[in-house]
């Protein structure tokens, strides 16, 4: 599986998930731009730095790269980092929607900053950047677009509330560009990912940092990404290996007469809530430490 002649665009490349699947598109044979800012992790400061680092890796391995600072927080800077790609190598094929910052704080506490630039990054940036694309690739009847999501954003999690509403945002915006790409052959999937870096370094213990590699993750945006992968509008939760199709599900439901009220909504109150589960072995997942678990239990990780 190759991607000779494509062009892609990853966000957030210059560290951790971005920077391994940036590398990995670049090693058989995408030409890249390297898109990060350089900032913290909750997205103050900028450098070229970081960027510089995995452009010089990419050449280094005689691959093809560029590499561009701009936010992803502003149409401008989505436009420019798209141009960016047409400007050294003619087009793009593949957009790996990965920048992303952290502001974590309980929603009692949630100050207008902690919410803003959050939404900005991840839900903007994810609108930002693809409108630059999308013209592009509906012209060439060709792209591949993956987003990231979150565990926090399918799940919830405490302190996360403006991260979670934002991560979930961008599964909204990738089910509607899978529908609306489809007749251009446009693909639009989403990956929940669990690894090891920056944002999760002090949340997660050491031996189940070693085994979530950010590298466990980019094979999933490689097969997404590739031009024999036809699947759209899709969620993924993946880390350390593991691989699961995260599902939106709705269950059978319960009807009523005209005019009922409240108290027949309760009397079939446990009708409506039931959501059968009979597709193989799916189940619910509950919360972000239950997705954390099941990629434990999967792999048979074991804590001393």
């Amino acid at each position: 599986m190759d991607y000779d002649g494509r062009v892609a665009i990853v966000t957030g490349a210059g560290g951790g998930l971005g920077r391994s699947h940036a590398l990995l598109l670049a090693s058989r044979g995408a030409k890249v731009v390297v898109n990060d800012l350089g900032g913290s992790r909750d997205g103050s400061g900028a450098g070229s730095e970081m960027a510089d680092q995995v452009v010089q890796e990419i050449v280094a391995a005689g691959g093809e790269a560029v590499a561009n600072y701009d936010s992803v927080a502003e149409w401008e800077g989505g436009e420019s980092i798209v141009q960016s790609a047409i400007d050294a190598f003619g087009r793009v094929d593949i957009l790996v929607n990965n920048a992303g910052i952290l502001r974590d704080v309980s929603f009692a506490k949630m100050e207008p900053a902690q919410l803003d630039l959050v939404l900005k990054v991840h839900l903007y940036g994810g609108f930002h950047v693809t409108k630059a694309a999308w013209p592009h690739m509906r012209e060439a009847n060709y792209g591949r677009i993956i987003n990231t999501t979150s565990g926090s954003g399918l799940y919830g999690n405490f302190g996360q509330s403006n991260y979670s509403a934002a991560k979930l945002g961008l599964v909204g915006l990738t089910r509607t560009l899978a529908i609306e790409g489809q007749k251009y052959g446009i693909t639009a999937n989403v990956i929940a990912p669990i690894a090891a870096s920056r944002m999760t370094e002090d949340v997660m213990p050491p031996q189940l940092l070693e085994v979530l590699e950010p590298e466990n993750v980019s094979p999933l945006i490689g097969y997404l990404a590739s031009e024999g992968c036809t699947e759209t509008g899709k969620i993924y939760s993946v880390g350390g290996g593991y691989i699961a199709r995260v599902a939106i599900v709705e269950g059978t439901g319960a009807t009523f007469e005209d005019g009922f009220g409240p108290e027949d909504v309760a009397a079939k109150f446990d009708e409506i809530s039931t959501v059968p589960l009979g597709e193989g072995n799916a189940e619910f997942t509950n919360g972000v430490m239950e997705q954390t678990g099941k990629i434990v239990t999967a792999l048979g990780i074991t804590f001393d």
